[in-house]
């Protein structure tokens, strides 16, 4: 079996596009699936944390039971503007080693509107595993831009979400496993300003 990065983006993606989750209440969620963008109560100018990895997404929102987070989306965006966002982005954190001095570090924080945590990524029963997946935080222009220009296609994977639950509270571990979403290391570049 490879060895995998320790920080590396691992999503499900295609030669354009390339699908991150979130979860919402459903008087967002819902909206925003059937309609394949968010709606106008969607709020622009917030940060919002959009994470490439399913299972992350899983244990952020509780298979989706948490309160606000019971519709899941899969929001297929474009790659051009994911890549972008990475290329602006800056580390939530000072990390020595990555950034010249903490000073520069809240400089950079300041004057982007990107910003990226790794996160511990999650086997099938949530569990965290030894390496790292992506967290892409938007706000401002790069919120707006996601929301209205970025965005290919919306879908609702709540029922995906609760099937796979309720496989692995019978026991049925394969067909747990069989239904997550196939991803991939995603091929962003050398990513050395995000200690990637």
């Amino acid at each position: 079996m490879p060895t995998l990065a320790p920080r590396a983006i691992r999503a499900a993606h295609t030669a354009t596009t390339i699908t991150v989750y979130q979860a919402y209440s459903p008087a967002i969620g819902l909206p925003a699936a059937r309609d394949g963008r968010f709606p106008p109560a969607w709020k622009r100018e917030r940060m919002t944390w959009i994470k490439p990895s399913f299972l992350w997404m899983m244990y952020r929102c509780g298979w989706a039971s948490k309160a606000d987070q019971e519709t899941v989306l899969a929001i297929e965006i474009t790659r051009s503007g994911f890549d972008e966002a990475l290329r602006g982005a800056c580390l939530s954190h000072y990390e020595p080693g990555v950034h010249e001095d903490r000073a520069t570090w809240q400089r950079s924080l300041r004057e982007t509107s990107a910003r990226v945590q790794w996160d511990p990524e999650r086997d099938l029963h949530l569990n965290p595993l030894p390496y790292r997946s992506l967290q892409l935080g938007l706000s401002g222009p790069a919120s707006r831009a996601y929301a209205d220009a970025w965005t290919v296609a919306v879908r609702d994977v709540t029922p995906l979400a609760r099937e796979i639950r309720s496989l692995l509270r019978s026991g049925e571990e394969p067909a747990a496993r069989a239904l997550l979403p196939v991803e991939t290391p995603y091929a962003a570049g050398p990513l050395p300003h995000l200690g990637a």
